[in-house]
């Protein structure tokens, strides 16, 4: 399998990355989380890789930091969650913020992500509870329990976190690879549209659902 890739960032066009190793160009899908951390086109970066395999297909993932590998693929282990939701909630929050909400059993917060209804978010608060305690304890997945206060639900008061026309049809492709219909990227996107914003710095306020 493939741990890690090295080499010169050619393409990037959420989820899509293209890293050139050694003259061999290699397809990465990744989350926004991955792509904010990513700078210009041709400069040399490192991603940690998940190789997923398919009946119909290999596909390639990628990672900025070890805890959103983990966390991917121990995602992938849950019932009925496959790896476009896997990035889906990568993409739609921090990894320590999906972990409080899961310690908190805060299944509102699980719905908001594309794609996750309320039974795959109680799904989720099972399944995932008793192997994120073990990934943690580990050492495999970075978290620390916020200290925050409740709303009068008993729910965490936690905001997400994610770290021209063409540009705005960009995002929305983004949004909807990620789970969200084509009205609602279109509405997300333009809620917070500014010509000068650049296409990550677009979808990661359209994720937030604020203008900066």
């Amino acid at each position: 399998m493939i741990g890690f890739l090295r080499g010169q960032l050619v393409h990037k066009r959420p989820p899509l990355l293209v890293l050139d190793v050694h003259g061999v160009g290699y397809e990465i899908e990744a989350p926004m989380s991955t792509f904010y951390q990513l700078e210009k086109v041709l400069e040399d970066v490192t991603i940690l890789t998940h190789m997923h395999v398919r009946e119909d297909a290999m596909l390639l993932f990628g990672f900025a930091t070890e805890s959103e590998r983990v966390l991917f693929k121990t995602l992938l282990k849950v019932n009925g969650v496959g790896a476009k939701m896997a990035l889906g909630i990568l993409s739609a929050m921090s990894v320590n913020d999906f972990c409080a909400y899961i310690d908190s059993g805060d299944i509102s917060a699980l719905t908001r992500i594309p794609g996750v209804g309320k039974k795959t978010a109680e799904r989720l608060q099972i399944e995932m509870r008793d192997r994120l305690k073990v990934v943690v304890e580990s050492g495999l997945l970075s978290y620390e329990k916020p200290s925050v206060a409740v709303d009068t639900q008993g729910n965490l008061n936690i905001q997400p976190v994610a770290f021209a026309n063409t540009i705005k049809h960009s995002a929305g492709e983004a949004l909807i690879s990620l789970g969200y219909k084509n009205i609602q990227a279109e509405k997300m996107i333009a809620s917070v549209f500014d010509e000068d914003l650049s296409l990550e710095e677009l979808i990661k306020r359209a994720l937030q659902g604020v203008k900066l």
